[in-house]
């Protein structure tokens, strides 16, 4: 079967592409460099990401996403099986902790949160499926928290077939023990992959 292009299309996503960053609006100029194509060709492009929503042209004249791309996501991220299997862990380790428990998935530089336990506590880390950060040179997703602790652990290929995903606990020093919580980690680690073992693996 010979390889169909439709070029516009293609530089349509090139151009979303370019959202995939910690920055949340760019320029007309900005765009333009990071595509490389002409500021005529990106208007046209966007007028028309525009009228489906996939960009959002602000009043100061930079761009950033549209609401479709998320509603999108709400509709299909996790997938069903992911958050059967992991919500219920998440749900147990964050009634042990007293903690925010949460699921992470790594891409290109950037930690997802996916899938949350939030504890009935009024202090406690805020965290909510959709949020993301980005995570440089480091070995782990770990956010920077401001009075507080974060600690990860990574799945097991088990889970989704391939590797990215980690499990998490998150909450305020002094209340969230490091050698505790990664017990707790370590323990929910465990019961999730034997888990997924049974259910012979869940792609998300």
């Amino acid at each position: 079967m010979a390889e169909q292009r439709v070029e516009a299309v293609e530089r349509a996503l090139k151009i979303l592409e370019v959202f995939d960053a910690p920055k949340e609006a760019f320029t007309l100029t900005e765009l333009a460099e990071a595509t490389g194509f002409y500021k005529s060709t990106l208007l046209r492009l966007l007028a028309s990401l525009e009228r489906f929503d996939y960009v959002i042209r602000r009043p100061d004249g930079h761009f950033s996403l549209g609401h479709t791309p998320a509603r999108l996501g709400r509709r299909h991220r996790p997938g069903l099986g992911l958050a059967t299997l992991v919500q219920p862990v998440l749900d147990r380790l964050c009634e042990q902790s007293g903690e925010t428990a949460a699921l992470f998935e790594v891409r290109q530089g950037l930690a997802h949160c996916r899938l949350v336990s939030l504890p009935d506590s009024s202090l406690r880390h805020e965290l909510h499926p959709g949020e993301s950060w980005p995570i440089g040179d480091t070995d782990t997703p770990e956010q920077p928290l401001s009075g507080g602790l974060m600690l990860c652990t990574a799945i097991g290929e088990e889970i989704s077939g391939a590797g990215g995903l980690w499990l998490s606990l998150s909450g305020p020093n002094g209340r969230l023990e490091a050698s505790r919580g990664e017990a707790l980690l370590e323990a929910a680690r465990v019961r999730l992959e034997a888990s997924a073992t049974h259910n012979e693996g869940v792609v998300p």
